[in-house]
């Protein structure tokens, strides 16, 4: 459409050109002593027309001419400037492909041509920029060479140029550069320098997943595994893990958590800061109720802590791995209460009752016969025991079980069923 009104404008400028040229019977005389020179007024307007346009065509072929040393100028400065910014992608090219040496020979180069660039009197916009990530180039290269010392050099020029610079470019520059000393400081197995420096972050920063991730790291091998457990919790809800390695890796953290505490106090503070669904963990509660009585606590305490296992201990099939439902049946064969118990009447009921509502499981008839003979009824609990000794699969568990019955023979001063009992106990190969 465009297209179509430029055409249709041109021949109204032709026609009327046409029609005003052809008409125009006007002259023009010019008289140059001693002669006359007559002129169309056509003519006349044309030659004016011609000599306008070839004096503005000489004065921009003058303009050219004279602005040729600087446009050659810059364009040195252009090839300088692109030459310093082809030596930096060099130097991230090399550094991927784990060629350290050229990546750190590329960012120096980086760093002597923006230096010839600012001798010439050439001052680039992002002149601090480049130079910051020439240096942390070179400093990343000097890490994996093992370069402890060009490493640090080039580090603290890298923050000495951070500091000259201003506004969210300072503020972007400042944050990478310490992420990246204190992911060296781990990689040195340094994590007290590490934690300095995540630190050191702004709040905001510091909840940044490439920061979590370095916390979490330099807590685990520090031996502080609050931080980390703190950590990895906002890490997982994060969803910066798989739910199942979440849930590893949160399980660890607090195992180690349960083993630094050495006294009831100290352990009753970590389980109250637990949530409640860390808390449902069956290697997390077995654990801290075994501690507990490890450390001298309450057996009441320990029994509170795993009573929310008990209904899924009793699932059919099982929710819970082999390994973990040993785990939690030992715990509560550990604080099953005793005749003085005040809750002694309450969990014989309630385990009897998940013993009879599945008689064949081996391992509720194990609980049921060590709660029995804990309440000192003998002969119940030689009946169950006698049941769980046969089809217990836990080597730990099947041993106690006929250690129990040849304890409760002996009771009964029957030396023959104690010996058989004994031996069985000895022929259960360890776990």
């Amino acid at each position: 459409m465009r297209a179509a009104l430029w055409l249709i404008t041109l021949f109204a400028l032709a026609a009327a050109g046409a029609w005003l040229a052809g008409n125009n019977q006007g002259t023009v005389t010019l008289f140059l002593f001693p002669h006359r020179i007559d002129l169309s007024l056509n003519l006349a307007v044309l030659a004016v027309l011609l000599v306008v346009l070839l004096v503005i065509l000489a004065q921009r072929a003058l303009g050219a001419f004279l602005a040729l040393p600087k446009r050659a100028q810059r364009w040195r400065l252009q090839q300088k400037e692109r030459a310093s910014h082809a030596a930096l992608l060099d130097s991230m090219g090399h550094l991927m492909a784990g060629r350290y040496l050229r990546a750190r020979k590329a960012a120096e180069q980086t760093l002597a041509k923006e230096a010839l660039l600012q001798a010439s009197g050439v001052t680039l916009d992002h002149a601090l920029s480049l130079r910051t990530l020439a240096h942390i180039m070179a400093a990343e290269a000097s890490h994996a060479l093992q370069d402890k010392t060009q490493r640090q050099q080039h580090l603290d020029q890298a923050l000495a140029q951070v500091q000259a610079s201003s506004g969210a470019e300072r503020q972007s520059l400042l944050e990478g550069t310490q992420l990246r000393a204190a992911r060296w400081s781990l990689d040195d197995r340094d994590a007290t320098a590490s934690l300095a420096r995540l630190s050191a972050l702004p709040p905001a920063v510091g909840r940044r997943m490439a920061a979590m991730r370095l916390q979490l790291k330099a807590a685990r091998l520090a031996g502080q595994p609050a931080k980390a457990l703190e950590t990895a919790s906002l890490l997982a809800k994060h969803r910066a893990f798989s739910s199942e390695a979440a849930e590893s890796l949160v399980t660890r953290l607090i195992l180690d958590l349960l083993a630094q505490t050495h006294d009831p106090e100290a352990l009753q503070r970590v389980w109250k800061r637990l949530t409640p669904s860390q808390r449902l963990m069956p290697s997390v509660a077995a654990e801290a109720a075994l501690r507990c009585l490890q450390l001298g606590g309450s057996a009441a305490t320990a029994r509170l802590w795993l009573q929310d296992l008990w209904i899924p201990m009793q699932a059919n099939p099982p929710v819970w791995s082999d390994a973990q439902l040993l785990r939690v049946v030992q715990a509560f064969d550990a604080c099953l209460p005793g005749v003085e118990a005040e809750d002694a009447f309450v969990w014989l009921s309630r385990v009897e009752s998940a013993q009879q509502s599945q008689p064949r499981a081996a391992h509720l008839q194990y609980l049921a016969g060590m709660l029995c003979l804990r309440q000192r009824l003998w002969g119940k609990a030689q009946s169950l025991l006698a049941q769980a000794a046969k089809n217990l699969q836990a080597p730990v568990l099947q041993r106690k079980a006929w250690i129990a019955l040849a304890e409760l023979a002996e009771q009964r001063q029957d030396p023959v069923q104690a010996a058989a009992a004994w031996k069985q106990a000895a022929s259960v190969s360890p776990d």
